[in-house]
């Protein structure tokens, strides 16, 4: 069983259920896209104290708590499952995921820095076919498996490869390989 000392945000008891087979942690559950404002509260209280770690579902509504989550508890970090490793008997979700993609997804977690600490612009996004191609959309979904920044649109991507520092070395090298 890992321990890790933080609190992971998930979607639901199912999630929870799951990742308590191999994962010693504190979990804390949204119970869907709404997130109850106690729930918020505890977690920016918390995260005085303990890493925030949010790990929802490769969907739109694992998006939106994500989003919501951000704008009310500082500090957060994301990690990310693969929406293909996250599909069993016609769900998407962590709990349909496997304790191999979910401790990758953890190990790889990324810090939402509403400053961004990298230099990209969306002109390199451009350039290297990441933004305004009729590719572009694969070629995302190619980087964001290669570097573990989960599935993005164009003006995620960039904020993601900058909150981490990653050069356009790097990206190129993802790109290519």
């Amino acid at each position: 069983m890992k321990k890790i000392d933080a609190i992971i945000v998930v979607e639901g008891i199912t999630d929870k259920a799951f990742l308590s087979t191999f994962i010693d942690a504190e979990f804390v559950t949204t119970n869907g896209s709404d997130v109850p404002r106690e729930t918020l509260d505890y977690l920016k209280e918390s995260s005085k104290t303990k890493d925030i770690i949010v790990l929802t579902d490769p969907d739109f509504p694992g998006k939106r708590i994500r989003d919501v989550i951000d704008e009310n508890v500082p500090g957060c970090v994301h990690a990310y499952i693969r929406k293909e490793a996250a599909i069993k008997h016609h769900k998407v979700g962590v709990a349909e995921s496997n304790e191999d993609e979910v401790l990758t997804a953890l190990s790889h977690a990324i810090p939402n820095k509403k400053s961004p600490k990298g230099d990209l612009t969306p002109a390199d996004l451009y350039d290297l076919g990441l933004l305004g191609g009729s590719e572009s959309s694969n070629l995302r979904k190619k980087v964001g498996e290669k570097l573990h920044l989960g599935h993005t649109n164009g003006k995620s991507l960039l904020q993601r490869l900058n909150s981490l520092g990653i050069s356009r070395e790097k990206l190129e090298e993802a790109l290519h390989e």
